[in-house]
């Protein structure tokens, strides 16, 4: 009994350890279109790494959008290539690009997203509006908002969201400005914030943990902005005008530290602000920190955790070092009946 205790020790230990070796750190990615490069910091404390992609690298000029995919691999929207480029999701070298050049009509493609139909979402502007390639492939497939419904214009959108029904949130600027509400249910597009109650030129948005619609105001305010989630009225001026150096607010993303993180365009920086009361905390990538400049989308790197085969393959050896001190534990008994 207490040798197969002991087995179960080591079992516990030996996966314990695996799983150890398994995990990776994460980080902070960072495209900047002014430096061309997708930047590297720390999670933790916003310190510079190192230059994950650098400019060039693939024929990237104007990374704009970030994002990774069930592969593994980063994704990045090329805005002067018009393009989507595709680079090792641990070490940055470029592997292809996966959405050619203007491929199914995209322009200047500003925001990518894998939707929850595992598909590339893009959108971008100079009319393009959203438009939808194969997850795998990177084939074209449609365009799933090509216009405003309300002026019939064609949609040049900087960014968009799913929401948790899967509908997509959709901010449009130039002709048309404010924020359009997909159903993807109905496959019918409505006007959510009307340009009289949205930024004039809203940038990034995305919903909150409160399940409220959060739009960046990119010019004149530089501001966040918060709305109803299921109306789309205007709750509060979230992050104030110019709170902590803010200029041109680009993209933002929640994390579960409490922390909302913005980059602030016209200042060269990742701002840093409490998730629930808007309150300026830091500059967390600090203005031009590693070269960075103008910098647009940004994503934190996935903490690997073991695929199942990884699994099973640290169950599969911890049992067998088990079993194998089970079968030694017999064999000594039954030696030492012999004797």
């Amino acid at each position: 009994m207490r040798n197969l205790s002991k087995s179960g020790f080591l079992l516990t230990v030996v996966a314990v350890l695996s799983l150890t070796s398994l995990k990776a750190e994460a980080a902070l990615l960072v495209a900047g279109r002014g430096n061309k490069s997708v930047l590297r910091y720390d999670e933790q404390t916003g310190a510079f790494i190192d230059t994950f992609i650098p400019a060039g690298s693939g024929g990237l000029k104007g990374p704009s959008s970030l994002a990774f995919g069930q592969d593994n691999n980063l994704y990045v929207s090329d805005y002067f290539n018009s393009s989507v480029l595709r680079y090792n999701g641990e070490t940055g070298a470029f592997i292809d690009v996966f959405v050619p050049s203007s491929s199914g009509g995209i322009a200047s493609p500003e925001s990518i997203v894998f939707g929850p139909d595992n598909n590339l979402y893009v959108s971008g502007l100079e009319g393009s509006g959203v438009r939808r390639y194969d997850g795998k492939t990177g084939a074209f497939i449609d365009a799933v908002v090509a216009e405003v419904p309300s002026t019939g214009n064609k949609l040049s959108s900087p960014n968009f969201t799913f929401a948790q029904d899967n509908d997509i949130y959709i901010s449009g600027v130039l002709p048309s400005s404010g924020v359009l509400g997909y159903d993807n249910q109905t496959d019918t597009t409505d006007v959510f914030i009307p340009p009289n109650n949205a930024p004039e030129i809203p940038g990034g948005l995305t919903f909150g943990p409160d399940n409220n619609l959060y739009v960046n105001d990119f010019i004149p305010n530089a501001s966040i902005r918060r709305y109803d989630g299921e109306t789309g009225a205007f709750i509060d001026t979230f992050v104030s005008a110019g709170s902590g150096g803010l200029s041109q607010a680009s993209r933002l993303t929640f994390r579960p530290d409490n922390n909302l993180y913005v980059t602030s365009f016209g200042s060269n920086s990742v701002l840093r602000y409490n998730a629930q009361t808007g309150a300026f905390i830091d500059a967390f990538v600090p203005s031009g920190s590693g070269g960075l400049r103008d910098p647009i989308g940004l994503v934190f790197t996935p903490t690997s955790v073991p695929e199942p085969s990884s699994w099973l393959g640290i169950m599969g050896f911890a049992a067998s070092v088990g079993v194998s001190l089970v079968l030694k534990s017999k064999q000594k008994k039954q030696q030492s009946a012999n004797f």
